[in-house]
């Protein structure tokens, strides 16, 4: 149980406060994360490591000389956002470019790519690596699809150290493939996790039993076993693990080892487990080179454990064994280097954009889209809950929380805009920017780019009549499957969307009025929502436990059924059909 908490919403921000505060003397705060209080006084490489909060030391404790520049911390399992990402880049980078490396987890994919396409487009290179060692969760002939859990460690300290060392942007990048090309990792919990706040664990067992392949957002194990004995948990994950071991000669038998708590498993436990782990591998020829026992990758409150392997060549043990000096993690003596105390440059663009002219029409639709806006928070809020114990079946139960947020903060962006007369087009995507950035994830970074792009279609000069609001849904949902690149069928918020945006669009191509259209496409929505129940999910953090997930609708599309069905009335009510009838 995580006991200790103000507003449960505020955890991660908390937490994350405290953190740099108590580490003052190596790190410094910045929106969105924290970056080295001491930058190197010649330029380098940043390499910065990110994700959600809840896996403590990772990533914000992993910050330091020989390991990570900067960490992006998002909400509690939640992707950081691209702002996030933008914001902790701009302050950690020294000239030389920086590297995201992270978990493969869908909205941290979009995110952190994002924030590299605007990098760019800045002057600043940037690149990603991402880690995919959890061999439970795809099979080997699908590794790009496996996600990142404890084998984050090992990756994040190769590309660390080779940054320290001086080495260029592309060997960095080079490094970090390589050593997760040659990491793996297995797991299982013992119990789940609880979000601050909740009086439960996003997950339960069967007496007696353990969850064999979990992953670290308080997802369940993909199959439930009777639970073992210390040595008879051993064999399991060191053949699991040895099984995927990396074509070729090259590693020598020479191997690292984490045996990884998840928060709630003792370190006394973990020892007791290493006393079958380590004769096992050593018994498979291999040998051991600076093991990790404890806590590196955790899962809030979750007790369970991983055992993550990656098979060293020279230049990995290398990596491997270099000093680090970080809040968490030490090792050897760190050489004193020439740096600077870092500045306090909050990491924000440095030129305001000027706002488009507006008309005072639009600017009379963009109160009616921020009332749109205020009816479909109030309708999360009603359906957090709801949303969250979905989201728990099989993935890590955040969606209600996390649509809450951004839903929140797309009211309180759009309202500054408005306030600032803007007009119908700019206060959309003002809301979809905040949305974006204070839900993060997935979802996030989907619902705060489909409001942009419906932003974009409207405009700030025309109240717009049905087709055009059917041409800016069109706009949203194009944008969005864009992005997320998911199709009908594999059970994702665009199971709805699609019903709805063709619906919608055919409806007004009929000739119905907008109202009876709308009504009719969240009519459609609702339907597809509900049929998600029987799919079995293609994409996103429910894939690896997708049988688990059956019977139950998709959270993503059963939230955006709900918002679509709240924002009509405003919607409707101000376009131009009915305020000329």
């Amino acid at each position: 149980m995580t006991r200790i908490a103000n507003d449960p919403a505020d955890f991660a921000d908390e937490a994350l406060a405290g953190f740099c505060d108590v580490h003052a003397d190596l790190v410094r705060q910045v929106p969105g994360g924290a970056v080295r209080r001491r930058r190197p006084a010649r330029p380098k490489v940043a390499v910065l490591v990110g994700g959600g909060s809840g896996h403590y030391p990772a990533f914000a404790g992993l910050i330091g000389a020989g390991f990570a520049d900067g960490a992006v911390v998002g909400n509690i399992f939640t992707s950081p956002s691209t702002q996030q990402a933008c914001t902790v880049a701009r302050a950690a980078e020294t000239g030389a470019g920086v590297v995201f490396t992270y978990g493969n987890y869908a909205g941290d994919v979009m995110n952190f790519g994002l924030a590299s396409e605007r990098l760019a487009a800045e002057g600043i290179r940037a690149e990603n690596v991402l880690v995919t060692d959890d061999v439970a969760s795809a099979p080997a002939a699908e590794a790009d699809r496996r996600r990142g859990i404890a084998g984050d460690f090992v990756v994040f300290k190769a590309m660390g150290a080779a940054a320290e060392a001086g080495l260029s942007l592309d060997e960095v990048v080079r490094i970090g493939r390589k050593a997760n090309s040659r990491t793996r990792t297995l797991g299982t919990a013992f119990s789940g996790c609880t979000f601050p706040g909740a009086d439960a664990p996003l997950f339960t067992l069967p007496e007696g039993h353990m969850g064999l392949g979990l992953g670290i957002h308080g997802e369940p194990g993909l199959r439930d076993v009777p639970l073992p004995s210390a040595a008879e948990l051993g064999r399991p994950l060191v053949e699991g693990v040895l099984a995927e071991a990396p074509a070729g000669e090259g590693h020598q038998g020479r191997i690292a080892v984490i045996l990884n708590g998840l928060g709630s498993t003792k370190h006394e436990e973990l020892f007791v487990l290493w006393g079958t782990v380590a004769p096992l591998l050593r018994e498979a020829g291999y040998e051991i080179v600076a093991p990790e026992v404890g806590e590196l990758v955790t899962s809030l409150d979750m007790a369970g454990v991983s055992l993550t392997v990656t098979w060293l060549d020279e230049e990995l043990e290398e990596l491997w064994l270099a000093p680090a000096e970080t809040p968490a993690f030490r090792r050897g003596a760190v050489a004193a280097a020439s740096a600077v105390e870092s500045a306090d440059d909050d990491g924000g663009p440095a030129t305001a954009v000027e706002a488009p002219p507006s008309s005072e029409a639009s600017r009379g639709y963009a109160a009616a889209c921020v009332a749109a806006l205020e009816a479909a928070s109030g309708r999360l809020a009603e359906l957090e809950a709801e949303l969250g114990a979905m989201d728990a079946v099989a993935g890590d139960g955040d969606h209600g929380r996390g649509m809450v947020r951004g839903a929140g903060a797309a009211v309180a962006a759009a309202r500054e805009a408005l306030g600032a007369g803007r007009g119908a087009g700019s206060v959309l995507a003002a809301g979809g920017d905040a949305w974006a950035d204070r839900a993060g994830g997935t979802s996030g970074v989907l619902w705060g780019a489909g409001l942009r792009a419906w932003g974009e279609a409207l405009g700030d000069l025309e109240v717009p009549d049905g087709a055009q609001v059917a041409a800016g849904i069109s706009a949203f949902a194009a944008r969005i499957a864009a992005l997320g690149g998911a199709q009908p069928g594999d059970k994702t918020l665009v199971d709805a969307l699609v019903p709805f945006e063709e619906e919608l669009r055919r409806a007004v191509v009929r000739g119905e009025g907008l109202a009876e259209a709308w009504g009719g496409a969240c009519r459609a929505a609702e339907s597809a929502a509900a049929a998600t129940a029987g799919l079995t999910p293609r994409k996103g953090r429910a894939r690896p436990l997708a049988e688990k997930s059956v019977g139950t609708p998709d959270p993503g599309a059963t939230s955006l059924a709900a918002v679509f069905a709240a924002l009509g009335p405003a919607i409707v009510a101000a376009t131009q059909e009915e305020v000329s009838a």
